[in-house]
């Protein structure tokens, strides 16, 4: 029998506080991953982030809040979102298959990159394990934003943020956390103006 609106509202929001309180166990692997991106920030170097989906927007989210500004007034930090460029997708997937659609594009950043963030609820989107799998050769720390199993990703990342969820939505919204999260214990270790 399905909920009624107000059922699903308070299911809802009921399943988030339960996530949301479930996270903060993670706190050390969010510390990790901060100390990783501030790495690559201070050395001069690019994070570049992606996702499938609702992940795509979140990597895309959080590029714009590093290139852009979080909540202090500092020099922009390099961040790109790869699968912001129709150009560079439609035609990596065309050529070579939509499982290299990041992978190649994290070939093509490798000297600029510091870090990679990849986005996975289930950990086993495998465009993401292909970008993974090549940030590892580069030797690209990465960092992994997934559900709560980590996936096939999981084995793959320098840091893996599991979220303590194995529904989409949860997963969704607490990784748009972590970003702000991420951003916050960043941003002050960017200089002021450039």
């Amino acid at each position: 029998m399905a909920m009624d609106r107000s059922e699903v509202f308070k299911w809802n929001v009921s399943e988030h506080r339960q996530v949301l309180e479930a996270l903060v166990a993670f706190e050390s692997e969010v510390q990790r991953a901060a100390e990783i991106l501030i790495h690559a920030i201070q050395n001069g170097k690019a994070i570049l982030l992606a996702g499938n989906g609702g992940s795509a927007s979140d990597a895309q989210h959080i590029a714009g809040e590093f290139v852009g500004r979080y909540l202090l007034e500092r020099a922009g930090a390099a961040a790109i979102a790869l699968g912001a460029s129709d150009a560079a997708l439609t035609s990596i997937g065309n050529d070579y298959g939509f499982e290299q659609v990041f992978s190649r594009q994290v070939e093509a950043f490798r000297l600029q990159a510091g870090a990679v963030v990849l986005y996975s609820t289930s950990g086993n989107s495998p465009n993401i394990l292909r970008a993974a799998q090549t940030a590892r050769q580069l030797q690209i720390p990465v960092i992994g934003m997934t559900g709560e199993t980590g996936g096939k990703l999981s084995e793959l990342c320098d840091v893996c943020i599991k979220i303590p969820s194995k529904t989409t939505p949860r997963i969704q919204e607490m990784h748009a956390l972590v970003g702000h999260i991420l951003c916050e214990m960043v941003e002050s270790s960017i200089p002021k103006s450039a």
